[in-house]
């Protein structure tokens, strides 16, 4: 009798995992579309407009400029937003499972065809801008842009376009008549060139060599014409520019070169987007090489209020699955360090291939390591985001053979399919969404991973090795009791398994074998997954998402103050808006409580501003230090470390826009806040403060800032 019962139960619960197995992704709120400041739930498909889809003929390029055969691969070709539109109508991207697409940008470029080495070259890609405040003619009007957000909001897509202002185009400082010579425009009227730039609007010292974060920073990159952040018409214009497009509709920004534009810059320009009525999710490029660590990578990402493209983790995966020159511990090793230094591991975007990098898939080789690195992007930490033609293995080696034009739009390919099965789990199960992230069982070959939230998990194996299966015992997974499909039906050599008291039955894993097994269910407890963004002023309305929230109001606690009442925006079991209240700046945790008062785990690190962010560039005279020492700024306000040495701005800079003994750093400050300030001096173990009083600064309410003192003895 106890063995039929047990029998029955196994069963029942047999039944019930395969029905969640097989349910459709539900609509709760924080899988929305409408939801612009948590993408966890989504997966980007990256798209160079150019190299997609030419859906009107009518707006291609003439001349030297076009390639109608698409044989010139600096040369447009002809895709567009109407070609875009056309491929979101006929169901590619949506059938694929994607949930977000990030275009080039939109911006107007430059006309002119570029002569390099007796090779022309034009702006297709769209990183050669002219006008911020105009479209890429080749692209569409504002009008096709238009219809292109629309059409994808319908459509459940969200849009990202690509934003680029630490350039304008190709300039020469000794030939004026160089291509545009780095025009700007604003709207139609002329503001500056590079070589006739009275009001300095860009920076004019020469190339970087790339030695040094402030070398890339304030010096051109290649032959760019860079902007000068540091200068009020331009801190303006980019503000308003960005909020034209905003204004339309746009779902997010992904910022080009954010390794060469002032951090403190940075930092007040997203923080005036998530002020203002149409806050959007923001990630950046800086790019890492293949085992490159920086700290000031990490340090951007956990202070600017931007999250970054996340390049650790796609050379990883590259020197894994694809050189095969590193083994799958030390891809462990890289997932466990990042979501250590990261403060925001889950808003991260991830990737495996981008416009930057050669191609995933290399030509003749097998694609079983495509579609296996696919299948660990989707289901692991951080935002996937693909690359487009990667679903029907393009190939091409550096730039600009990794933009070729889009070779065919199957349906029915090994990673189509892929992507189609495990796309939808990061709206139906928030353990892939949210997830954290455990080792299960591991060799040079094999990667078994857990991914839980709550009560919801999910496991994931793949073997790398395409001719040798592996035996698989000893694999424990929290799991409830039962058997489990495959969530990919076995389209990548996957099997079903049977769990246990938290032990999985031994298995065999095929050769280049990779199987998903999930379960989803409701939570009781409340659970914070993201906050979005991760940084406002008090006033600011942010976006809480979870499970077991209720959908009756409870309590929201920023640090010890409790935010109740009209400061609840709004209220659902998986998702509450609320406004930061006055509490004092800084990071502080972030917890919710529900109508009973049970209260969530904290999400952690939630930067509280102290006001509207303006930019002040501080400047020290005649500080002399010894070799291995730098300097450091520390003031009142929390966005100078609020006094603490160990938060302190820096180290400062002095080659390029000063010299030293003067040192000098860009920062967000509070606006129209008196401030007070001193310099340290740091060798990492001994710090000297300067003398004197403190020196003081009223921040202007707006525009940027310069206060340049003295050491003081």
């Amino acid at each position: 009798m106890k063995t039929y019962s047990k029998m029955l139960t196994t069963l029942s619960l047999s039944i019930s995992m395969a029905l969640v197995a097989a349910l459709p992704a539900f609509a709760s709120p924080d899988t929305s579309v409408s939801n612009k400041l948590d993408y966890s739930t989504d997966v980007i498909y990256q798209i160079v407009t150019d190299r997609f889809s030419d859906g009107d003929s009518s707006n291609n390029p003439t001349g030297s400029a076009f390639s109608s055969d698409h044989s010139n691969l600096k040369l447009y070709f002809g895709g567009d937003w109407k070609g875009i539109t056309n491929k979101i109508n006929d169901g590619y991207l949506t059938d694929m499972g994607v949930t977000a697409i990030w275009i080039s940008q939109p911006v107007e470029n430059i006309t002119s065809v570029i002569n390099y080495s007796g090779v022309n070259n034009t702006a297709y890609h769209g990183y050669w801008a002219r006008d911020f405040k105009k479209t890429n003619s080749a692209f569409g009007s504002f009008t096709d842009f238009q219809t292109l957000l629309d059409t994808a909001h319908a459509h459940n897509l969200k849009v990202i376009i690509d934003f680029a202002p630490n350039h304008t185009s190709p300039a020469s400082s000794t030939d004026a008549s160089f291509a545009e010579n780095g025009a700007l425009y604003d709207n139609g009227t002329l503001l500056a060139k590079y070589g006739s730039d009275p009001n300095g609007l860009f920076h004019h010292n020469g190339g970087t060599d790339f030695s040094t974060i402030e070398s890339g920073i304030y010096k051109n990159l290649y032959d760019l014409a860079d902007i000068n952040q540091n200068n009020s018409t331009i801190d303006a214009y980019f503000k308003n520019a960005i909020q034209l497009w905003l204004g339309m509709g746009v779902d997010g920004i992904r910022f080009d070169a954010v390794k060469h534009m002032p951090f403190g810059w940075q930092k007040s320009f997203v923080s005036s987007i998530y002020s203002s009525s149409h806050p959007v999710f923001t990630f950046g490029e800086w790019f890492l090489g293949a085992d490159e660590t920086s700290s000031d990578n990490v340090n951007f990402a956990n202070n600017s209020g931007m999250n970054l493209l996340d390049f650790a983790y796609a050379q990883e995966v590259r020197e894994v699955f694809k050189d095969k020159s590193e083994t799958m511990p030390e891809l462990n090793t890289v997932l466990n360090s990042t979501a250590s230094s990261y403060n925001y591991i889950n808003n991260m975007v991830t990737f495996i291939d981008n416009h930057d990098m050669d191609r995933f898939q290399a030509a003749g080789a097998s694609t079983r390591p495509t579609e296996q690195a696919l299948a660990l992007t989707l289901t692991s930490r951080g935002v996937p985001a693909i690359y487009y033609g990667t679903e029907q293995y393009m190939t091409g080696v550096g730039d600009p053979n990794n933009r070729a034009m889009m070779t065919s739009f199957d349906n029915t390919t090994t990673a189509y399919k892929v992507i189609k099965a495990l796309a939808p789990l990061r709206k139906s199960n928030p353990a892939i969404a949210y997830g954290t992230s455990t080792q299960r069982w591991v060799n040079d070959d094999v990667y078994i991973y857990e991914r839980k939230f709550g009560s919801s998990v999910a496991l994931v194996a793949i073997n790398r090795n395409t001719t040798t299966s592996y035996p698989i015992s000893g694999l424990l997974s929290s799991l409830p009791a039962g058997t489990y499909s495959d969530v990919l039906k076995g389209l990548l050599n996957g099997n079903s398994i049977t769990v246990s008291g938290g032990a999985v039955s031994n298995f065999t894993l095929a050769a280049g074998g990779t199987a998903v097994w999930q379960y989803s269910t409701s939570e009781t407890t409340p659970t914070i997954a993201n906050v979005g963004p991760t940084m406002g002023k008090p006033g600011n309305t942010v976006t809480i998402d979870g499970r077991g929230f209720g959908s009756t109001a409870g309590t929201v606690y920023f640090g010890t103050t409790a935010v109740t009442g009209s400061n609840i925006v709004s209220w659902e079991d998986s998702e509450i808006k609320v406004k930061i209240p006055s509490v004092a700046a800084g990071k502080t945790a972030v917890k919710v409580a529900n109508a009973s008062g049970t209260q969530s785990s904290a999400f952690n690190n939630f930067n509280v501003l102290t006001a509207d962010q303006v930019t002040v560039r501080f400047k020290v005279n005649n500080a002399t230090t010894a070799l291995g020492t730098s300097v450091y700024l520390v003031g009142s306000a929390a966005e100078l470390g609020s006094w603490s040495t160990a938060n302190a701005i820096g180290p400062m800079y002095n080659v390029v826009e000063a010299s030293y003994p003067t040192w000098y750093f860009d920062v967000s400050v509070p606006a129209g806040t008196a401030l007070q300030f001193k310099f340290i001096k740091s060798n990492g173990t001994t710090v000297t403060w300067e003398g004197g009083s403190n020196h003081t600064y009223t921040s202007p309410t707006s525009g940027v800032g310069t206060i340049s003192v003295d050491w003081q003895n």
